[in-house]
């Protein structure tokens, strides 16, 4: 286990707390120091701020075309473990994946939606 000066430990907590859209687990692995680590010099320095979309306050609501990548983004997110839990057993079968090839296309046709 390594002992980190508390100037150390100090000066990466202000370095989460200065950073909002940075994660624990992006700050540690940029300093290359165990999440758990950083996460409890964290809760010890009594650094709290809110975390995560649904503890951002919107200031108006999203505009339709931002509701629609929004959702767009959500079937591709879907679209993707599908196809990861429909590879599993069809390489099981085959020794190799056959999937790859057949979704391409696809998945070429849902990224234009996403970024158009």
């Amino acid at each position: 286990m390594k002992n980190y000066p508390p100037e150390f430990k100090a000066d990466v907590v202000a370095l989460y707390e200065s950073r909002p859209e940075a994660t624990i687990r992006s700050v540690a692995a940029d300093l290359g120091i165990n999440t758990e680590t950083l996460r409890n010099w964290v809760r010890a320095a009594g650094a709290s701020r809110p975390r995560g979309r649904r503890s951002q306050e919107l200031s108006q609501p999203p505009t339709p075309l931002e509701a629609e990548n929004a959702t767009l983004r959500k079937k591709v997110r879907e679209l993707e473990e599908e196809r990861k839990i429909l590879r599993k057993p069809a390489k099981y079968v085959t020794g190799k994946s056959v999937l790859r090839e057949t979704c391409k296309p696809h998945a070429k046709n849902i990224q234009s939606l996403v970024d158009q």
